[in-house]
């Protein structure tokens, strides 16, 4: 791609991006994301009415009275965009591939981002994280984001979600909204492997991302991804790995056994989701993004 018409490219989907986030999920995002990160302000005594949760348990102690925690609405929101740039990405039968609709989504949500002040970075990741943009505020640094959306070639091919996470979390010390955009080929993980035998006693990065952060899954998949078309013989390629197969996808057997595979991975996300209590959405690249963050934001 030239210079000439990568510029041509971050223009055409700035003006498509910013009109949606102006438009449509400015008022959406400020209320569902804006002022949910709440800081500890200070205690005083219980009061009828007030929520038991927020009882401060050693001052009580300490008074013999209840007392409860105030906290007040952090004003400046950090948005994080963990956007997945591995090989599987390169790939799309429909009206576009599967790199294109992760561009405009993460242009939409960064442009929804700064129309409210708040900062907004980006985390590439394929097997390991590629790219680190720390979170500012303004358009020259969502147009710098959107140009590294569009162009960013990375080294490596493979996906690691959990490394990705992990990253976030110590680069992230303060609670932020985090997006992670994928086609979750790759599932994080709940638990982690097992070491000679013994099973780990270490927390998922997915497990303690969720617990600091407000995290956020949005997986864009191909229609390719989840059904095989019957086109008799047909060579497919690996993306992330390279490994070439000869699959005849005349056979039901193939088709159903490869659909089984989609439907049990989609049913470990709903578990990880379960789990987590993370907000997600599903989308396929032929579909209407905006109509499915909408869903995003009003779960």
């Amino acid at each position: 791609m030239t210079s000439e018409e990568l510029l041509q490219r971050v223009r055409k989907i700035e003006i498509k991006t910013h009109g949606l986030s102006r438009n449509i999920f400015a008022g959406e995002y400020h209320s569902q994301f804006k002022g949910r990160g709440m800081a500890f302000s200070e205690v005083r005594e219980y009061q009828p009415g007030d929520d038991v949760r927020s009882i401060d348990w050693n001052v009580t102690a300490r008074m013999n009275r209840p007392y409860i925690k105030v906290y007040e609405e952090e004003r400046e929101l950090t948005v994080m965009l963990l956007v997945d740039v591995s090989g599987s990405r390169n790939f799309g039968t429909q009206s576009q591939m599967k790199r294109d609709t992760m561009a405009e989504v993460a242009a939409t949500l960064a442009f929804s981002t700064i129309e409210n002040n708040d900062k907004v970075g980006v985390i590439f990741f394929s097997d390991q994280v590629e790219k680190f943009i720390p979170p500012k505020k303004g358009k020259s640094h969502v147009l710098h984001i959107i140009r590294e959306l569009l162009s960013f070639e990375p080294e490596h091919h493979g996906t690691n979600i959990n490394a990705a996470l992990e990253f976030l979390t110590n680069a992230q010390k303060r609670r932020c909204t985090a997006f992670l955009i994928s086609d979750l080929i790759g599932n994080p993980t709940l638990t982690l492997p097992s070491r000679e035998g013994k099973r780990s006693n270490s927390v998922s990065p997915i497990v303690i991302a969720a617990r600091k952060h407000d995290l956020n899954a949005i997986q864009i998949y191909d229609r390719r991804d989840a059904e095989m078309p019957n086109v008799g013989l047909l060579k497919v390629k690996d993306p992330e790995t390279g490994a070439r197969v000869w699959t005849d996808t005349s056979l039901k057997s193939v088709r159903d056994a490869y659909a089984k595979a989609w439907n049990d991975k989609q049913a470990a996300l709903e578990t990880m989701y379960s789990k987590t209590g993370m907000n997600h959405v599903s989308m396929r690249t032929d579909e209407d993004y905006v109509k499915k963050l909408m869903q995003l934001f009003h779960n």
